[in-house]
C-alpha cells in the first residue's frame, strides 16, 4: 500500500496533475519555437529573440484555447492530444508573434 501513495504522489507537482500540464507546456514550446521562427523569416527588428519568444509562447496557448472555443477542438483532438497541442500552438505562436512584430513594425515607421 504504501508503493501505491507513492506513485500516486509522482504524478502531481503540487498538487497538480503532471497529465494537465504536458499539453500546456507543449503549447507553450510550440508557440516559442514558431514565434522566433516566423519573427526571423519576416526579418522583423520589431521584437527581439526575447520578445519573439514571449509572443509565441503565449500565442501558443492562447490560440489553442481559441481553437477550442470556436469548435476546432475536434479537429485537434482527431490528431491526438498532444500532435493537437503541438500543431496548434505552431500556429497560434506564429500568429501572434508575426501580428504582434508587424503592428510594432508600423509604429516605428
Amino acid at each position: 500500500m504504501h508503493l501505491l501513495k507513492k506513485l500516486q504522489k509522482a504524478n502531481y507537482i503540487q498538487g497538480v496533475k503532471v497529465e494537465a500540464l504536458l499539453p500546456i507546456i507543449i503549447q507553450a514550446v510550440t508557440g516559442a519555437i514558431s514565434g522566433n521562427a516566423i519573427g526571423g523569416a519576416l526579418k522583423q527588428a520589431a521584437l527581439g529573440t526575447v520578445g519573439r519568444t514571449i509572443a509565441g509562447a503565449l500565442g501558443g496557448v492562447g490560440g489553442t484555447a481559441i481553437l477550442a472555443a470556436l469548435g476546432a477542438g475536434d479537429l485537434t483532438s482527431a490528431m491526438g492530444a498532444l500532435a493537437g497541442s503541438a500543431v496548434s500552438g505552431v500556429a497560434g505562436g506564429g500568429i501572434v508573434a508575426g501580428g504582434i512584430g508587424a503592428i510594432l513594425g508600423m509604429l516605428k515607421k
